[in-house]
């Protein structure tokens, strides 16, 4: 079996867990704080806030913007669905923009005909690690005076115009899934250079715990969204092998570009040179009569695949249950969800599997196709 992903954890990140383990600080200790510098130097931003997850992240940017009940935020229908969630969660509304077909992203041409007198912000998603055209959605949001949150999960070591993604907008999350670019397990770092929405999100990560850290002491209603030191130290051990582990994903997305270019009716992911990928996922395209087909022969071929994202979020049953959305209302992100899939992609992938992967891929599309 090739698998869809695995994590990249060698003796450095299990000496740092078990450090800390045996320490007995397991939580609110020195790692947590130590991984937070470490990653906003890395990334470029005044400050970082680490939480346990993603999604815990981008709920916390929405409350530490004041986005509440009645108000609008403009955002994708082609996402992971916890970046249309956290705006439901302060009971505003997410509306949807259509996407580019090249980039998979939000489609800034499209974004201010969307906008109303309820529209506070724009909620971005840097999909599978690939950068959105942030010149354009920046002079819209400076226009409307729009609150930017950028949902980098997916993109580390993405960049735009030689500059890091989640340093544009006013705020940004980064996620660390053991299928992301590195991992803590679970986890999550809300990135910012407003030193107000930092504090706000330390604090509410905490259940609202007073800055002078008195443990009964809280200035406001928080979570329990604390990230803890175990987590951190596999984190820390991440980020000092960071250049290598980008350096891995990027060639093996190289090599995959190279294999599978040869194979007809699949539509490869383009490479920017000015704004080059955070390479979360190596995703293609194939005729949507055939995707889930392919999926299902690479699987009886021992290789893993998947397809992302389907269905679009407003497709989810529980937004067409809320909002009445209905197949066709965003037609470039509801072909691509029927179209794409993602193949194995990991630092441990080694190129006699890409070409098992090509062989497979190429047999199950030529068979399909007829």
């Amino acid at each position: 079996m090739i698998p869809l992903a695995k994590p990249d954890i060698g003796a450095k990140e299990i000496k740092g867990v078990v450090d800390v383990l045996e320490s007995g600080i397991l939580s609110l200790g020195p790692k947590l704080k130590e991984f937070e510098q470490q990653f906003s130097a890395i990334i470029g931003t005044s400050f970082a806030v680490g939480v346990n997850s993603g999604t815990s992240g981008l709920h916390l940017c929405i409350k530490a913007l004041g986005i509440k009940d009645g108000d609008e935020v403009i955002t994708t229908p082609f996402s992971f669905v916890a970046s249309a969630n956290c705006i439901l969660y302060e009971r505003a509304t997410p509306v949807f923009v259509d996407v580019e077909e090249d980039t998979f992203n939000i489609n800034p041409d499209l974004i201010e005909k969307a906008i109303t007198p309820r529209t506070k912000a724009i909620l971005i998603v840097h999909v599978f690690g690939q950068s959105c055209d942030m010149d354009k959605i920046m002079e819209i949001a400076r226009k409307h005076n729009l609150k930017v949150i950028e949902d980098a999960c997916e993109a580390l070591f993405g960049s735009y115009r030689g500059r890091n993604v989640g340093t544009f907008g006013d705020v940004a999350v980064f996620a660390f899934y053991p299928n992301k670019q590195i991992t803590t397990g679970e986890g999550g770092m809300i990135v910012t250079d407003n030193k107000q929405i930092a504090d706000y999100c330390r604090s509410a990560a905490n259940q609202g715990r007073s800055s002078n850290l008195q443990w009964l002491t809280h200035d406001i209603i928080g979570y329990n969204y604390r990230l803890d030191e175990m987590s951190c130290a596999l984190g820390l051990a991440q980020l000092s092998r960071i250049d290598t582990i980008s350096g891995k994903r990027k060639t093996i997305a190289e090599r995959y570009i190279r294999e599978l270019s040869s194979i007809p009716g699949l539509v490869l992911p383009k490479v920017y040179p000015g704004s080059p990928s955070g390479w979360f996922v190596f995703a293609v395209r194939t005729r949507a009569a055939i995707r889930d087909h392919v999926i299902r022969k690479l699987q009886e071929k021992g290789i893993q695949s998947k397809a992302y994202f389907y269905p679009c979020i407003h497709l989810q049953p529980a937004y067409i249950q809320l909002f009445g959305y209905r197949e066709g209302m965003f037609p470039v992100a509801e072909k691509l969800s029927k179209e794409t899939m993602v193949l194995p992609f990991y630092t441990a992938l080694e190129e006699k599997d890409i070409l098992v992967v090509k062989q497979a891929l190429a047999e199950s599309i030529m068979e399909l196709q007829g």
